[in-house]
């Protein structure tokens, strides 16, 4: 069996199986709220595994190894600053927001849960959060599927268009009969391949390169500096770098897992599932760079034209053809996890946030089912547009859409939760402007410094600034509040009565 034959096997068999789960998860898909939020029926390991391999996509396995590759580990600085954010992400928001939504009638998406959260946005509120979401999800899509195209270039010699339809087309197959349950299913075995594959390919690279003595030697041959987490570096791009983990607060994609746990104090195991995947996934990204610059230091020949394809490359190089295979495989699962999850974020933007607000009469449930899979694939469409002449780079793309969310949502959903003198017209506000200030930063003297940075302090001056002029004391608000707040404490106080217990049961 020839390497192409091989490759293309375990790429067939891997379609085939995202396919099968879409229609799977379809069976148990009944209206709006299966298609867009699971029902809250989520297991903490499924949560964590599903907002992982949904947050990470392509980034982890080409543009982080590609950036390390490139220029050494001071570009690691991005990876501790995600992993302290996921953290805190998972630690403080998870459980207050999955009370919270449910608190407040039953939200199944952020602008929804912002509106009855806050009284008073009214349209306004829920219009202004589904564009931000359409705008930035679309730079993130089609990061994407820049990368399912250069995947196929560099593996199987195909164009890049040709890559990018294929990748395109599975997934709004399994994205649009399967919906939220489809994409996090497939998530979970996408998140899995992916961490094999990280695991996988760094530990045969160090053997392959004669040990980490060897491979350390063989680096600062090539690059002096490579191993040092600040050469090369500067103070502005290592806070920048670090200030990646502000993100996480604003990714509806992410904290969507949040709200469709079973309940608050899963988010507890979840966050042990979900941060002990990702430190092991990260270091073996890093780790798959370092066996690169090592491995191609001697084989300057062989060296990929494309850093961003350096996994590619070592995993054709180091395995069989039947596993090089599995592993482009997990590469692809972790480009199409993430396309797929927003996908549906998108969707529910536009029917739950937007068309819903333009009807008089609700559709009936079917109907609003259809109509989300309308609005997947009218989203996947504009994507494909902006990523058909591919101008960006996959982290230029992912860097931008990141700082968007992070900087017009993070501090607004974060003082949502913690802060119950928060007002529409403050969040309005913020979110505005933080958004503008993303868009803005760019052309600015300052563009070295990250512009998630700048977005996510006016977004939170703004915001507060804002509410402290417009808040008016509404009881059904304040009752809200600390009623999500109880339910959050009551599952935090379980949590710490089921950890007490197991001593005395031992």
């Amino acid at each position: 069996m020839t390497q192409q034959i091989a490759q293309t096997v375990a790429i067939v068999i891997y379609f085939a199986a995202m396919i099968g789960i879409g229609l799977y998860a379809n069976r148990r898909t009944n209206d709006l709220d299966d298609y867009m939020l699971g029902g809250r029926n989520l297991k903490p390991g499924t949560a964590a595994l599903s907002a992982g391999a949904s947050d990470m996509s392509g980034w982890l396995l080409m543009g982080l190894p590609g950036a390390v590759f490139l220029s050494g580990l001071v570009e690691a600085w991005i990876a501790i600053g995600l992993t302290a954010g996921a953290w805190l992400n998972w630690k403080f928001i998870a459980p207050r927001l999955r009370s919270y939504t449910e608190v407040s009638h039953n939200s199944i998406t952020i602008p929804s849960f912002l509106d009855n959260r806050l009284k008073g946005g009214g349209r306004l509120l829920r219009i202004v959060s589904g564009v931000v979401i359409l705008v930035f999800f679309t730079f993130y899509v089609s990061s994407g599927m820049v990368a399912g195209g250069l995947f196929f270039q560099s593996s199987f010699g195909s164009t890049y268009h040709t890559g990018l339809l294929l990748v395109v087309a599975v997934t709004i197959g399994y994205t649009l009969f399967g919906g939220f349950l489809g994409a996090t299913y497939t998530d979970v075995v996408q998140g899995l391949m992916m961490f094999a594959a990280l695991l996988l390919v760094p530990i045969v690279g160090v053997i392959n390169v004669g040990g980490f003595g060897a491979m350390a030697e063989n680096i600062r041959a090539v690059q002096p500096d490579a191993l040092s987490l600040v050469a090369g570096g500067s103070v502005i791009g290592i806070v920048s770098a670090l200030a990646w983990g502000l993100g996480y607060f604003g990714q509806p994609h992410i904290i969507v897992r949040f709200m469709a746990m079973r309940s608050p104090s899963d988010a507890k195991y979840g966050r042990r599932i979900g941060i002990g995947w990702m430190v092991l996934s990260v270091l073996g990204a890093i780790s798959t760079a370092l066996v690169g610059m090592a491995y191609y230091g001697s084989r300057p020949e062989e060296s990929p034209t494309d850093p961003e394809s350096v996994f590619l490359d070592l995993s054709q190089v180091l395995f069989h053809p039947v596993i090089a295979g599995f592993v482009l495989a997990a590469v692809l699962a972790a480009i199409m996890s993430t396309v797929s999850s927003q996908l549906i974020v998108s969707s529910s933007a536009l029917v739950e946030d937007l068309y819903k607000l333009t009807v008089k009469e609700t559709p009936s449930p079917r109907r609003q089912v259809w109509l989300g899979r309308a609005g997947v694939a009218a989203v996947a469409l504009v994507a494909v547009l902006l990523a058909w002449q591919q101008n960006n780079t996959i982290l230029g793309l992912v860097a931008f859409a990141w700082a968007g969310f992070g900087a017009a949502f993070g501090p607004i959903v974060i003082l949502s939760l913690f802060w119950r003198r928060l007002t529409a017209a403050g969040a309005i506000t913020g979110m505005v402007l933080g958004a503008v200030t993303v868009f803005a930063w760019t052309v600015t003297p300052w563009a070295d410094l990250y512009e998630i940075i700048p977005g996510f302090v006016v977004c939170t001056v703004a915001a507060v600034a804002v509410s402290l002029a417009t808040h008016r004391h509404d009881p059904v608000v304040d009752q809200e509040f600390d009623d999500a707040a109880r339910l959050a404490h009551a599952a935090q106080d379980e949590m710490a009565a089921e950890k007490k217990a197991r001593p005395a049961e031992a």
